[in-house]
């Protein structure tokens, strides 16, 4: 029954209004690697069309014209991003992500309180082509997906939510939040109305990230504050 909620929606036209240069903050650099917190509302790499052109991808590379993309972020979901800045870096890293060994943690606030206060969402993704990039959840043909949340604080209205992605899919934390039955604030593609209303942005923040150090083979783990405007 969810399954065909999701997939009847429509996707709302794109609205591209990036934050003034430069909009993030280097967290974290030395002669392999940057790594970044991107705001909301700015792309991670350039878009299609020329007005989709300015990205955290391109105004990074004004400062660092070698930088390479590793991974990403949606559009509207701020927090921390690995940035590679030469071959043999770029490889290293991306090849933790493809083997699972990159740990990543999220936080969000959703509609809703949840009746259990942690547990798991492992349900099969694909992208709704007709509505893309929106995804929905698919159990014969979609990719294993699988996510574990936990409630850190909640009011009557809304709660705090611990992510921890176990796979990498798109749009994956949005789709599982909203199969839950708490989709995330904000989010303009997912959300109800009521939600959509409750903040002015996306109350997706990418809060933690663990990886080994392409260089030093040291394990390093970076931190983010998340910052949700509500209404």
């Amino acid at each position: 029954m969810q399954k065909k909620a999701v997939a009847a929606r429509k996707r709302p036209p794109m609205v591209y209004n990036p934050p003034p240069f430069p909009g993030f903050k280097i967290i974290f650099q030395d002669d392999h690697i940057v790594v970044v917190e991107k705001p909301s509302g700015l792309l991670s790499v350039p878009g299609k069309a020329l007005e989709h052109k300015d990205s955290l991808q391109l105004r990074l590379q004004r400062v660092w014209p070698e930088l390479t993309v590793v991974h990403r972020l949606d559009m509207a979901t701020s927090g921390l991003i690995v940035f590679a800045l030469n071959k043999a870096s770029h490889r290293h890293i991306q090849q933790q992500f493809e083997k699972r060994l990159v740990s990543k943690t999220y936080y969000a606030r959703v509609l809703g309180v949840p009746n259990e206060k942690q547990g798991e969402v492992s349900l099969p993704l694909i992208c709704d082509w007709p509505n893309r990039p929106m995804q929905m959840v698919d159990m014969k043909r979609g990719k294993p997906a699988t996510t574990y949340y936990e409630v850190v604080e909640n009011d009557s209205h809304s709660s705090l939510i611990k992510l921890t992605p176990i796979t990498g899919r798109s749009h994956q934390l949005r789709v599982h939040m909203l199969e839950l039955g708490h989709p995330i604030l904000g989010d303009k593609l997912y959300a109800s109305e009521v939600g959509k209303k409750m903040a002015n942005h996306l109350c997706l923040h990418a809060a933690y990230i663990n990886f080994t150090h392409p260089v030093t083979h040291t394990q390093i783990s970076f931190n983010s504050q998340y910052q949700f405007e509500l209404n």
